[in-house]
């Protein structure tokens, strides 16, 4: 079952309309990430929506996995970032190896947890 799949409806759009955030924001997030984000490093992009800054981060020889609960959203981001991987899953409960230097996860991304409880679960998620 697709939980994000409202998202679907206008994945066209949120393609269109922030194709240039992540570019943008690439330098404030490298400054962030500091020496965490070593050349070639393996970034998680959380949320990666259409995959505008999985686009980006390997564009600048970074490894990126992207994850979203859309798989409309998932379809442009492989349009978006080939040489990135791409998965469809809920940020929740995820599950990956730890063997990522650094997870971003941008913009509105986390709107769709409502609930405290359920925010934290996704942190504690990440985390590990």
């Amino acid at each position: 079952m697709n939980r994000y799949s409202v998202y679907d409806n206008f994945a066209w759009l949120y393609d269109r309309e922030w194709s240039e955030f992540a570019r943008v924001i690439f330098p404030l997030l490298k400054d962030i990430a500091g020496e965490t984000l070593p050349d070639g490093a393996k970034v998680l992009d959380l949320c990666c929506g259409t995959g505008q800054l999985a686009k980006v981060l390997t564009e600048k020889g970074y490894k990126v996995t992207g994850i979203d609960g859309s798989a409309e959203m998932l379809r442009y981001a492989k349009i978006n970032a080939p040489d990135a991987e791409f998965i469809n899953e809920d940020a929740r409960t995820f599950k990956l190896p730890s063997i990522y230097d650094a997870v971003f996860s941008t913009f509105d991304s986390l709107n769709h947890i409502l609930k405290a409880a359920e925010l934290l679960r996704t942190f504690k998620n990440t985390y590990k």
